[in-house]
């Protein structure tokens, strides 16, 4: 008997298409939630980690970077996949090797055991975060799809947050293996409900799968997120950073001339020609690097800086989750207010004044005043990332819908990257200009100001793209 599920959502009479759209977007919100934060509350639990495991502290960074070289080699992957065997069963089965690499991890004896475990983690996070938006999607009408896409900003902009202090208290109040086992029942929660509320949307077969371009994306990929991770904090020799950034480019190089002949490469570049593509990529990608600093940069801030406690930077850091969830309901009435390239034009200019604004603070500040620049902050910068992944999909043809989310995602995936080394960077340059051997107060100013000046940079971009770009997702009228 055929599934009448595995069609194309329709609006009926017993189930509206938007209580659809926000059930799908509910479930799918918090598989991610769960993906984003497993890969941001390890951090926290690696030294307690290493004492268990009798290893170097040092040499637990692996931990985290082999997750991440799994997200970057299979992520080009997850659209044809999801194609080839259909959205759902994709992310149900993503979020169960998911939830069996968390079992895995929490009852890992060695360091090279955790590998192991983060490694097929990082094969379910991989499907789950472009396989999940991609279920989006096709599941909800282009006028749903702004108020869809605020759900789904919430967990990336949460989940950094939130990491840190529930890694803490974890750690401090239980046994580090319940960082890894608190997934379990969220997972087996979600394969129920993704089994019986989410539709089945499937597309005709994708064709031949291009195994050269993902080995060398792969390829380019790890090298160049192992390349940017190591660089400069001491984990690696320099000469073998940079042979791992070099060997990234000859990779991405090879991939290019690659693409250029295959017809349909597991990483189409030729999407970046759709203007509203191209553009909310582009300037997503400036505006994601500079915000991607913030979890790396702000708590280090308050602890170092400030002489907080892991708890109280965590209980501060949590205004910006707070004014993200706020701004939830907003988003697609500033954006029927005043259309997508306004609302990006200078609600980007206010973003990145208020991520400038941190470099002024200072412990004498009113709590009051801290929390609620961060309170702005956070609201103003979920706005800014749900019309950027809502605006991407406007002009994108539903037969290259799964083609456009792999590379959106993947692109991502290399801006969040490239935030925490441009935090990194800048505050080892501030540290080195003013001859600290511990960063202080004034370096991190200097880094929160570097940072807001890349993520500045994304607001002019958005003049690139016309006045009437995403009319239909919005609900403006249409105004050059």
């Amino acid at each position: 008997m055929t599934d009448r599920r595995a069609i194309p959502a329709r609006r009926t009479e017993a189930e509206p298409a938007p209580s659809r759209a926000r059930l799908t977007a509910s479930i799918v919100a918090c598989a991610l939630l769960m993906q984003n934060l497993d890969s941001t509350v390890i951090a926290t639990a690696l030294p307690t980690m290493a004492r268990a495991f009798g290893a170097d502290p040092v040499h637990m960074n692996v931990a985290l970077t082999s997750y991440l070289l799994s997200l970057a080699v299979f992520i080009p992957a997850s659209g044809w996949i999801a194609d080839r065997y259909g959205s759902r069963r994709v992310f149900r089965a993503a979020i169960l090797v998911f939830t069996i690499g968390s079992v895995l991890c929490g009852r890992a004896t060695s360091l090279p055991f955790l590998v192991l475990a983060r490694i097929l983690q990082g094969a379910g996070g991989a499907m789950m975060v472009p396989v999940g938006r991609l279920l989006l999607l096709r599941s909800v009408a282009k006028s749903e799809l702004v108020a869809a896409m605020a759900w789904l900003t919430m967990p990336a902009l949460i989940g950094p947050v939130l990491g840190p202090p529930v890694g803490g208290l974890i750690v401090t109040y239980a046994s580090w293996r319940w960082i890894f086992d608190i997934n379990v029942p969220i997972g087996v929660i979600g394969i129920v409900l993704v089994s019986r509320f989410v539709a089945d949307v499937r597309e005709p077969s994708p064709g031949p799968f291009d195994a050269t371009g993902l080995a060398l994306s792969g390829a380019a990929l790890a090298a160049l997120l192992f390349g940017l991770e190591t660089a400069g904090r001491g984990v690696l020799a320099a000469p073998l950073t940079a042979g791992m950034l070099g060997l990234a480019g000859l990779a991405a190089f090879g991939y290019w001339r690659h693409a250029r002949r295959h017809p349909r490469p597991v990483l189409d570049f030729s999407l970046m020609r759709i203007r509203t593509f191209g553009v909310a990529v582009a300037a997503s990608t400036l505006f994601r690097i500079g915000v991607g600093a913030v979890p790396f940069l702000l708590p280090m801030m308050l602890q170092l800086g400030f002489g907080d406690t892991a708890a109280q930077s965590g209980a501060i850091t949590f205004a910006s989750a707070a004014g993200a969830m706020v701004m939830k309901p907003a988003a697609q009435w500033a954006l029927r207010l005043r259309g997508f390239r306004d609302t990006l034009l200078w609600n980007g200019l206010l973003s990145a004044l208020l991520l400038a604004l941190v470099a002024a603070f200072r412990p004498a500040w009113p709590a009051a005043a801290i929390y609620g620049a961060l309170l702005l902050g956070g609201f103003f910068r979920s706005l800014q990332f749900t019309a950027y992944n809502a605006l991407v999909y406007a002009d994108i043809p539903r037969s290259r819908m799964s083609a456009a989310t792999s590379l959106y995602s993947t692109i991502q995936q290399v801006s969040l990257t490239l935030g925490v080394s441009a935090g990194a960077a800048s505050l080892e340059l501030a540290m080195a200009f003013d001859g600290h051997a511990r960063p202080g107060l004034g370096d991190f100013s200097a880094g929160f100001l570097v940072v807001a000046g890349v993520s500045l940079l994304a607001a002019p971009v958005s003049l690139l793209m016309p006045g009437n770009a995403g009319a239909e997702l919005s609900g403006r009228s249409a105004r050059c």
